[in-house]
């Protein structure tokens, strides 16, 4: 046997064995991840109440303290800053918009 066929086979041998590994590493089963007690991200939280909150109220109340807060917070989420939890908050007291026919003189 002539040293270039024992480099053949040896060479053989080695792509073979990678091909093996490759196949191993590609089937390999993932860790079990253990179950954690924290809420999932995907879990509704105060912010989204809050900005839906803060989207139903309308133009009338878009400079209100608080929206411009959660929209502010809601920005920095999405462009990866920290998250920080907001305390819901009543919405403003507004006087309502319809006129009293009750109160009013012919």
């Amino acid at each position: 046997m002539e040293r270039s066929d024992i480099l053949r086979a040896g060479a053989m041998i080695i792509v073979f064995a990678i091909f093996l590994a490759a196949l191993h590493v590609i089937h390999r089963r993932p860790a079990e991840q253990p179950i954690s007690d924290a809420p999932s991200v995907s879990a509704p939280d105060d912010l989204s109440a809050e900005l839906r909150r803060c989207g139903a109220l309308g133009p009338q109340d878009a400079e209100d303290p608080h929206c411009q807060a959660v929209w502010k917070e809601n920005r920095a989420r999405f462009f990866g800053g920290p998250a920080r939890p907001l305390l819901p908050q009543a919405a403003p007291a507004t006087p309502p918009m319809t006129s009293d026919p009750q109160g009013e003189k012919p």
